[in-house]
């Protein structure tokens, strides 16, 4: 009853959804011209199609690894990354070029998911983290398709949501082939809402297999070296409400360190503009990247490209991971903690507990409850070199210390097949 129930008001919703898509591609016009995958439209596959769903640019990132681990193992799979927002497979094409296969991921109706699997064809479903769509993973193992949820993780509050509504939840669950989970805890929660305890194993994060090619280490030095040793410090992935408080704690560091340069890089592209104009209105000298203006003589310069994010966080000195001064519950620190420097946050880190505990528990990562309390740590540490990099090869270690997921999560998915 809840899968057509389900069903019928997602349906109902299917015209909003495309009307809203049709508008978001003023910006964005891959948006509209792929319309077509949002009904399962894509380009027939053939052959041993491996199906990634991520839903966006994290998520690819954190799946990025694994999809070169599976190429490596087999040269005559073919990989379908799927994501539900532009920027995501703007990520994976920059990752990944003609490597593998790209398409927006189908609307969840019963309609759209069949034609996606007709002409996609997938041998299996890999889906990052926490993405549970009932038609995708239903229909996928009733045709025989296993279906594995890798890095995943579930908060205690959704898993309480999940139990008030078990007997809904369950049959998707029953659905799931593995569960690759970040921790115990997560493990625990999954097979509390339904999912056989013999489908769960707790592999770690993936995310702790830190990628950085040569190349992004090759264009971050150089980078580096064009700001003639400046104090830098990075704030990566932050969201409206959070830039304000980004530039206040700038401005106080500014104080202390008057050469000090800020790389700001917005979370949403759609931001760019706005945050922009915002740090002019602050009176701060602004260079924007996109715009292949020098930052050397800036103090705020804005990363307003695609997909350079983990190479700028190698430009920094020290790093701030956005979404944790907002209730937002945070992004990913394992990015600037793999290039061995200190990582601050807000008090908001609950998408990534897990991975927020080792850094703390490792003293690599510093939580901060405002704006002052940032400044006044930036400062502190600008000012002191050999701390600075106590706390940064302290961050690395436990990227180090905690490697591997990545091989246990490819040889479970091998040994599924």
């Amino acid at each position: 009853m809840f899968q057509f129930l389900y069903s019928q008001l997602i349906r109902l919703a299917l015209p909003l959804l495309l009307l809203r898509l049709w508008w978001q591609g003023r910006k964005a016009p891959a948006l509209r011209q792929n319309l077509g995958h949002r009904l399962g439209l894509v380009p027939k596959m053939t052959g041993a199609v491996v199906w990634v769903h991520a839903v966006s640019v994290g998520e690819t990132i954190a799946a990025a690894p694994m999809v070169r681990r599976l190429l490596a193992r087999d040269t005559e799979m073919t990989v379908l990354m799927t994501a539900m927002t532009d920027t995501g497979l703007a990520q994976a094409r920059k990752m990944f070029g003609d490597r593998v296969r790209y398409a927006y991921a189908p609307y969840d109706t019963p309609g759209s998911i069949r034609r996606f699997l007709n002409r996609a064809q997938p041998r299996i479903l890999v889906i990052m983290e926490t993405e549970i769509w009932p038609n995708m993973i239903r229909q996928s193992r009733s045709r025989g398709v296993p279906v594995f949820l890798i890095n995943a993780r579930l908060s205690e509050r959704s898993a309480r949501g999940y139990q008030r509504v078990r007997g809904v939840v369950l049959p998707i669950m029953q659905s799931i082939s593995w569960v690759a989970a970040q921790a115990e805890k997560d493990a625990e929660r999954f097979r509390r809402i339904g999912v056989a305890p013999a489908k769960v194993a707790v592999t770690g994060s993936v995310k702790f297999d830190v990628d950085i090619p040569d190349d992004v280490r090759a264009a971050s030095q150089a980078l580096r070296q064009s700001l003639a040793g400046r104090p830098v410090w990075i704030a990566g992935s932050t969201h409206d409400g959070e830039d304000e408080q980004v530039l206040a704690a700038h401005r106080k560091v500014l104080k202390k360190h008057p050469d000090a340069l800020l790389i700001l890089v917005p979370r949403h592209p759609e931001r760019f503009d706005s945050v922009a104009d915002k740090t002019v209105r602050e009176g701060l000298v602004l260079a924007r990247r996109s715009r292949s203006e020098a930052p050397e003589g800036a103090q705020v310069y804005l990363g307003d490209t695609m997909g350079e994010l983990m190479m700028l966080y190698g430009v920094g000195d020290m790093a701030f991971v956005g979404g944790s001064l907002i209730e937002r519950g945070g992004h990913n620190p394992l990015e600037p903690a793999g290039w061995g420097i200190p990582v601050f946050s807000g008090p908001h880190i609950f998408n990534f507990e897990t991975i927020y505990q080792s850094l703390l528990d490792g003293n690599g990562v510093k939580l901060v409850a405002d704006a002052d309390e940032l400044a006044a740590h930036l400062s502190s540490l600008f000012s002191n070199h050999r701390e600075r990099e106590t706390i940064g090869r302290r961050a690395l270690e436990v990227v180090n210390n905690n490697r591997g997921a990545l091989d246990r999560v490819v040889d479970g998915i091998v040994e599924r097949v």
